[in-house]
């Protein structure tokens, strides 16, 4: 069992940056591949970003390359999203997910094992 909990979010401006953290409690967290996904208000949630048990293995949906990157620290049990240049369209509630399957390029919501409750992102214009 893995518990998530993310924190960070919050009121920023356009063109402004937040790092997100989520940080795990449980055994086996370096064991995990982490994610974030997003949802934002009357829509889906969708993926936004994956990292692999180790950290070398980042992918990153086509919305946010070149803007958010990945990170994580096994020894902290944390993961990490920091995100630049933010848009209004970034806009969401912002969820950590772990699963022990590496999916490439094909992120789902159904394939993660544990999520965290979330932490909501506000870019103003």
């Amino acid at each position: 069992q893995v518990q998530l909990v993310e924190s960070g979010g919050g009121l920023v401006q356009a063109g402004g940056s937040l790092r997100l953290s989520c940080a795990a409690s449980g055994r086996m967290f370096s064991y995990y591949a982490m994610a974030w996904f997003r949802q934002a208000p009357g829509k889906d949630r969708e993926f936004v970003v994956s990292i692999s048990s180790s950290g070398g293995i980042t992918y990153y949906a086509d919305p946010v390359k070149g803007r958010f990157t990945i990170s994580r620290d096994n020894a902290k049990n944390t993961v990490y999203l920091q995100m630049n240049s933010l848009k209004p369209e970034d806009t969401a509630v912002y969820y950590c997910a772990a699963t022990s399957v590496w999916y490439g390029s094909n992120w789902y919501r159904a394939g993660m094992n544990y999520w965290g409750k979330g932490t909501l992102v506000t870019v103003s214009s």
